[in-house]
């Protein structure tokens, strides 16, 4: 019954062993199927939040100092 769970445990623990320091540590080929693992993986993740806009809270400022040094 122990050997269940390392059945289950031992190809996650590999493959996050691969994806996180394969580039590092494997040979040319695997190494570089390594770091495109890993930067697909960042792709997607990054694509499940969406992108904020950030607004500049003095803009509205900006312009109406801009507008009163043109002016004089």
């Amino acid at each position: 019954m122990a050997k269940k769970p390392i059945v289950y445990i031992a190809p996650i623990l590999l493959f996050v062993i691969f994806v996180g320091f394969g580039d590092k540590i494997l040979p040319q080929p695997l190494s570089g199927a390594s770091l495109k693992t890993r930067t697909t993986i960042n792709k997607f993740l990054l694509g499940l939040f969406p992108k904020k806009e950030i607004s500049n809270p003095n803009e509205k400022r900006e312009k109406e100092i801009e507008k009163w040094e043109n002016q004089n």
